[in-house]
Formats: structure tokens, sequence, C-alpha cells
């Protein structure tokens, strides 16, 4: 099995806590989406959606974060020789579904300060166009890419839109809430499919340095965030780039490479 991911990606986070938990062993791609590199001709002939996490096993080829994460289901219920599914409890596929209709990039992007959004999409726009000019067999995909972009941009300009992303985060932390009066965990006292989507939203939440605001004022959602931050799944994943002084190598390391190839308008 091989996934492409990268530790920027909420949905790779999730698919990769997934992988974890279940201990299947697969090969790790990084794959870098602000520095372009989703855009480089190979993969996106293979991967027009220009988005992350990729999982391939044989001829499987998924890129939808809950069909990914209902086939690793599957393959650790034959490796394991078990017939229970852990998707078997209703419930947990439903937070899944609940928590995925939330779309992060607004805002994840709308708490991002404007001149480095603007910097870092200006150059994803001419990473776009020189991929259009190296395969010109791709260029109406490539294109339809590009207008994404612009109408992403426009979006943001948009206070409706982003106070519906806000909105719809607030209700999945209000259900987590009330959710976690009932045990330790989203569904019940074991850790489930249903944390493995929870927790990289939280972790979010952390990065762009909003834990008091969404975080801290829900008590057991603070409780529950202290318990999975020492889950060893969760340092492996996420800890391990963003906590301390690591979330900003991480985040330098890509934007010294994007200052770079645009200083020598290598794209």
């Amino acid at each position: 099995m091989q996934l492409y991911h990268h530790p920027y990606s909420l949905d790779s986070q999730k698919v990769r806590l997934a992988l974890e938990e279940k201990r299947l062993d697969y090969t790790s791609f990084r794959v870098n989406p602000i520095t372009g590199k989703i855009f480089d001709c190979g993969f996106f002939r293979w991967n027009p959606t220009g988005r992350l996490p990729v999982f391939q096993n044989g001829s499987v080829v998924l890129h939808d974060t809950v069909e990914i994460i209902k086939y690793i289901d599957r393959i650790a219920m034959v490796s394991s020789g078990g017939d229970e599914s852990s998707l078997s409890n209703g419930e947990v596929i439903e937070w899944i579904c609940r928590i995925q209709q939330w779309d992060s990039s607004f805002f994840t992007l709308s708490h991002v300060p404007s001149k480095y959004r603007r910097f870092v999409s200006k150059f994803l726009r001419r990473v776009i166009i020189a991929r259009m000019a190296e395969c010109p067999e791709l260029a109406s995909t490539y294109h339809s890419k590009l207008k994404q972009e612009y109408e992403t941009e426009e979006k943001l300009k948009d206070p409706e839109i982003l106070r519906q992303s806000e909105a719809y985060l607030e209700r999945i932390l209000d259900e987590a809430e009330k959710k976690l009066n009932e045990g330790s965990y989203l569904v019940g006292d074991e850790f489930s499919f249903a944390d493995v989507a929870f927790v990289p939203v939280l972790s979010r939440i952390a990065i762009l340095g909003l834990e008091e605001k969404y975080i801290i004022t829900r008590p057991n959602v603070a409780e529950y965030w202290r318990l999975v931050q020492k889950r060893p799944n969760y340092k492996m994943v996420i800890g391990k780039y963003f906590h301390g002084f690591n979330r900003h190598r991480t985040l330098l390391k890509t934007w010294f490479l994007v200052q770079i190839r645009s200083l020598l308008k290598q794209y």
C-alpha cells in the first residue's frame, strides 16, 4: 500500500492516523501542496483533483478520504482474520461524515495573514501555468484548477462564506462537547475512527493559535484534546511536525522554498 500525503493536509492526517491505529504497513510519499508538487505532470495526470491524500493498493486508487478509511477498515479486518468492522457502529461513520462535510480550507486560509496567503496563491497559480505549458495534453484540467484558485481567493473576500465555515465548526465542537460527557472519546471509552477524523480538526485549531476560542472554552473538548495528544500515533502523525519548535521548522522550511523558487522564477 502507498499513501501520497503531507503533514499540512488535514485529510492526510486522518488517513495516516487510521493506518497507524490499525498497524498496517504502507509506503509513505510526501507531496507538498504549498510548493506545488501536487501539480507535477506525472502526479496531476494520476490525481487531477490536485488534492491529498491519494491511497493506492495495487490497482485500487482512492482519492476520497471517507472511502480510504472504509478501505483501510476492510484491509485491517482481513489482515487480523476478524469479522467485526470498526465502522459497524453507525455512530462512528456518522461522525466521520459529519466532520468531513466541514471544508477546513476557508477556515484555515482566513486565519493566515493575507500577505502570506496572497503570495502563496500567486506562486501556485504560476506553478499551474508552468505545468500547463509542459503538459499541453492536460491543459483543460490545469485550466480548471487555475480557475478554482482564483475562485478561492474571491470566496475568501466574502464574510458570509467564512461565517458559515466557522458556524459549522462550532456546531461540531458543541456536539462533541455534549458527547464527551458520556465517555472519554467520541463514541464510548475506546478510541475509534470517529476520533481519527476529529483529532486533526483540533490540531488545526491549535496550529492556528485558536485553542482559547474554540477548545479551552469547552471543558470536555479541552480534556479530550489533552488526552489524545499523549497517544503515540498522534505524536507520530501530527505532533512531531507541529509541537513546539517543530511547528516553526516545518512551516519555515516550506516558506523558504517558495521564496527561493519565486525569486529565481523556478516554477
